[in-house]
């Protein structure tokens, strides 16, 4: 998976954001299997996608606040 920018990740809506991190956890941990087996190819792959959570769960927040 790409690196997701924060304007695109803005455009979205907040369903299609809660089905990116679901997919983005499934792919961390996906990763912690490929770590204890001694098979992990990109282990700063760990790091973008807590950073991608981050940001899209940053989002949601931010129209929870605005609209509330």
């Amino acid at each position: 998976m790409a690196k997701y920018k924060s304007k695109d990740l803005k455009v979205k809506t907040s369903d299609e954001l809660k089905e990116q991190i679901k997919l983005l956890r499934k792919e961390q941990f996906n990763l912690r299997f490929q770590v204890s087996n001694g098979q992990n190819e990109n282990p700063a792959r760990f790091k973008q996608i807590r950073k991608e959570i981050a940001c899209i769960k940053t989002i949601l927040n931010n129209d929870v606040l605005t609209k509330g």
